[in-house]
């Protein structure tokens, strides 16, 4: 068990009020991690120094910003073995996943770095003589990332690094369910010299998250919010930046479609189906989560696919190497085994896998599903994947958009320009041709369309969300009044 602080103007602190609150192992209930339970007045002390922190950080040169934040990505990295321990620990994560996290987010912290000589306006011609006007972009102020627990290192980097990079200073709220392995990105990036202020660390008890986050969305320093999380919750946080007109990315929850053509290579198929569906136990916002498969191929395509995915280690991540870990809870499990029995019921086929009594959750794969069945719509969220047999092209289509939801999305087919006329006809804001749903890179944009949420992360999409664009001019010459 683990004990954390909160960091408020670079000092690690308690909760004013003392009160802590625990996060247990989904496995066993053996407790995880004890973090402070943040009052309201804390979180107004994390942005008072925040604000404070902003003037200086604002001025120091790109080249000392992107100094720092190459020495956070090593300080990151070094600490592969502790988030690894820690992901286990509070989300019960495979330590496949936990590398891929760490991995991922170092990059996103050099990429961020990157950034820093990159953040440019432009000069536009003036109609008045001897105006020289420019557009200029910059820093915004208080950046407050509020991050999930699903892919917990990347995401919460993702959620503070090219803010800082554009001379944000920020406030990373931490998940509940994982406040340690949020912390360790906080040392990481303490280790690497921030100044104080600059970057703060806030945990709260659940029953508390939306007071604390309120507190922090009002404060007048905070000129921008982002979101990673369920669409539900996305439209609370929503709802309240539009209260305080505070801008907002949002980058909420997905169904991503994998269409599969007739003349697709199936190995190459099967392989990205089983990668993008159970990857982290399809806890992933870009999971694949339907299967569309042409009828004239699905019958090889699904009898290799179950083949594979029967085989996948399943077990306790603490114990050894595993591929599908310990699910986040027993609300995962729950929903899982009611969409299980809802496809069933309804005329699915199951594959393999199946019902849980426990957060070990099997891949499970269903075959037949139709729009009657809940699986064909809700988010899993979790190892139980429905395959949908379509008849042609624009059936594919169809079913792929057919879906509140439009993050990430696939398709494969030898016929690259069919496949790729196909990709921009879905309605998502990522999509892989001959690909997995499930790719990150630091440098693309990333978020969705629709139920997916709004804005952008990433390289220069991520400078656009991070910094005010001003009109700015300069008179060189005398200018005519008309009085």
């Amino acid at each position: 068990m683990h004990s954390i602080s909160l960091l408020i103007n670079g000092k690690a602190v308690a909760a004013a009020n003392g009160a802590t609150f625990t996060r247990q192992n989904p496995l066993d209930g053996s407790v995880a991690t004890t973090a402070p339970a943040a009052t309201v007045a804390d979180a107004i002390a994390a942005a008072d120094a925040a604000g404070q922190a902003f003037t200086a950080w604002a001025a120091m040169g790109p080249g000392e910003r992107r100094g720092l934040l190459l020495k956070a990505a090593q300080a990151l990295e070094a600490k592969a073995q502790a988030f690894t321990e820690a992901m286990a620990q509070e989300t019960g994560a495979s330590a496949i996943w936990a590398g891929f996290n760490v991995h991922l987010a170092a990059g996103m912290l050099q990429e961020a770095a990157a950034l820093t000589t990159q953040i440019a306006g432009e000069v536009i011609p003036s109609n008045v003589p001897g105006s020289l006007a420019m557009a200029v972009r910059q820093p915004a102020g208080v950046v407050l990332g509020i991050a999930p627990w699903n892919a917990p290192v990347i995401l919460a980097v993702r959620a503070i690094s090219t803010a800082l990079a554009c001379g944000n200073t920020v406030i990373l709220k931490g998940s509940e369910l994982c406040p340690r392995t949020h912390s360790l990105i906080i040392e990481a990036l303490q280790e690497a010299g921030f100044p104080a202020g600059v970057v703060n660390y806030i945990t709260n008890a659940p029953a508390d998250a939306g007071a604390v986050v309120e507190a922090m969305v009002a404060h007048p320093a905070v000129r921008r919010v982002n979101f990673t999380g369920s669409t539900k919750v996305g439209k609370i946080i929503a709802q309240t930046c539009a209260k305080y007109l505070k801008p907002v990315v949002l980058e909420l929850g997905g169904k991503a479609p994998l269409v599969i053509l007739d003349d697709a290579d199936i190995d190459a198929a099967v392989d990205a189906a089983a990668f993008g569906s159970f990857m982290n136990s399809g806890q992933i916002c870009m999971s694949t989560e339907r299967i569309i498969v042409d009828e004239k191929i699905a019958d090889e395509f699904v009898q290799k696919l179950t083949a594979k995915v029967r085989n996948l280690p399943l077990g306790d991540p603490r114990q050894g190497p595993v591929v599908l870990g310990s699910v986040v809870d027993m609300n995962t499990v729950q929903r899982c085994n009611d969409l299980i029995d809802d496809a069933l019921a309804k005329g699915a086929k199951l594959l393999c896998g199946g019902k849980a009594e426990n957060t070990l959750v099997p891949a499970t794969l269903l075959d037949h599903v139709t729009p009657e069945m809940r699986i064909y719509r809700d988010e899993s969220f979790g190892p139980v994947k429905g395959i949908v047999r379509v008849s042609g092209v624009q059936a594919a289509i169809d079913c792929a958009n057919d879906n509140e939801y439009g993050l990430a999305a696939a398709v494969f087919g030898r016929d690259s320009g069919r496949a790729f006329e196909v990709a921009k006809r879905i309605e998502s804001g990522i999509c892989h041709v001959n690909g997995p749903t499930v790719h990150d890179e630091a440098q693309m944009p990333f978020g969705g369309v629709k139920g997916s949420g709004y804005g952008r992360f990433g390289g220069k999409a991520g400078i656009d969300a991070f910094t005010e664009l001003r009109w700015i001019t300069l008179q060189t010459t005398p200018r005519h009044y008309p009085f």
